[in-house]
């Protein structure tokens, strides 16, 4: 990724600076960036033209002048996102639709240009050494059919170094999945979270004995989640992206400690989301980000929804990259319970996906005389008679779950859930309903 990065942002590899020094190669590159893409965006895109009526880019001569542009939020782009578009529509080559999870709002389109896409492509061709190598079996659980879709870019990025791509798509059988990692022997694996578990509570001898590694990525990984897939033979990598950012975003390295991010094509910050400050690196915060290097439909200070923060403490790979801890979950996955005490999604995945038993599980608040938090589980009968005081039992140990309980403002209900359960497609996350 070092290499990637230094060699797209033109420096020489012959000189040997040290971190520090190319650091500051790499931070003057983003804030030369950050102003070219600022004069772009106001003499193209009709949106930031008003957007940003009132910023001088002359007078953004530090990371800190920046902070004094304003932000884009997700309702700006579904309120009408071909106005941002900085080049004619002959010119764009994909458009995704986002629809908000659990609603049936506006959604937000993103647009690319070939370029943009290229892009993303070459993040994965370098991002994915990290992981596989010439002659390995990637099988791609992700949206593949499509061109343009994330799994028919990874694909394109993972051939350009000879590895060996399948374009399966999201699981819905399991037996399938199980077939044809026996049949070509995959070695690697890249998938939604919740899939992935699935696959491998089902398929466990399979899985042992042909995935060395896999890729999570789509949404957030809970720790629980990566420590039952992880093993002393498979290793489990996430990867941070979203379609805003082109997909890519940021992967983890071999030691696993947090996603070093694509900086040559992103800047990111990590910002108080109440206060709208930028927060010091350690500091857990919203994440915003600007392309740099996007031609079609630049973003500028994304407001993601993202919660997240930057380590402070240097990678033991010895990166000079920023290095994000795993992105914790989304700001709008939460609801407040009584008194500004919040459930968040995180939570209930730590504790209910840790027990084999449960495959998945969906959440809704309701009122009733007084509020319910409503849970489907994913489960067999006998299971669940045999388990659910245990389960509720570990359900109160969420403070603000068990604090609620004590009090009588809240009345926890586990169910049998009567339908199947939607584990995603790539683009829809996993979320708390709030049905009050």
């Amino acid at each position: 990724m070092d290499t990637w990065i230094l060699n797209k942002i033109g420096y020489d590899l012959n000189d040997n600076l040290d971190k520090d020094s190319l650091r500051k190669t790499l931070d003057k590159y983003q804030l030369r960036k950050l102003k070219e893409n600022l004069s772009y965006v106001k003499g193209n895109s009709t949106f930031y033209k008003n957007h940003l009526k009132d910023i001088s880019v002359k007078d953004i001569n530090s990371f800190k002048d920046f902070e004094t542009v304003p932000f884009t939020s997700a309702k700006n782009l579904r309120d009408g996102a071909l106005r941002f578009l900085c080049v004619s529509q002959s010119e764009i080559s994909r458009i995704v639709s986002l629809n908000t999870s659990g609603t049936s709002g506006t959604p937000k389109r993103i647009y690319f240009t070939e370029q943009d896409q290229e892009l993303t492509i070459d993040f994965f061709h370098k991002g994915m050494r990290c992981i596989v190598k010439k002659g390995d079996k990637v099988l791609i659980l992700l949206p593949g059919r499509a061109s343009g879709s994330v799994g028919d870019l990874l694909c394109s990025g993972l051939e350009r170094d000879s590895v060996c791509c399948f374009k399966f798509g999201p699981i819905k059988d399991t037996n399938d999945v199980a077939k044809l990692i026996e049949k070509e022997k995959i070695n690697c694996i890249i998938g939604i979270p919740i899939q992935v578990l699935a696959l491998k509570r089902e398929k466990v001898d399979i899985f042992n004995k042909y995935v060395t590694r896999v890729l999570l990525s789509t949404d957030y990984v809970p720790q629980t989640l990566i420590n039952e897939i992880s093993s002393d033979k498979c290793k489990v990598f996430t990867h941070y992206g979203m379609t805003e950012m082109g997909l890519g975003g940021g992967v983890e390295c071999q030691a696993l400690d947090g996603y070093h991010m694509r900086e040559a094509d992103l800047y990111f910050e990590v910002i108080n989301p109440k206060t709208q400050k930028k927060v010091d690196d350690g500091e857990y915060g919203e994440i915003v980000f600007t392309t740099l290097t996007r031609v079609g439909m630049p973003l500028i200070r994304y407001r993601c929804g993202d919660i997240g923060r930057f380590i402070s403490t240097p990678c033991l790979c010895g990166s000079m990259l920023k290095t994000m801890e795993r992105v914790s979950g989304r700001i709008a996955n939460s609801v407040e319970l009584f008194d500004n005490k919040y459930l968040y999604m995180k939570d209930l995945d730590e504790v209910l996906l840790r027990r084999k038993e449960i495959s998945n599980y969906e959440v809704s608040l309701e009122k009733h005389e007084f509020y319910s938090i409503v849970i489907n589980l994913k489960i067999t009968k006998e299971d669940f008679e045999k388990l659910k005081n245990n389960i509720y039992n570990d359900l109160c140990q969420i403070p603000n779950i068990g604090e609620g309980v004590k009090k009588g403002v809240i009345r926890l209900v586990l169910q049998i859930a009567s339908d199947g359960i939607y584990t995603g497609n790539g683009t829809f996350k996993r979320i708390i309903k709030d049905l009050r």
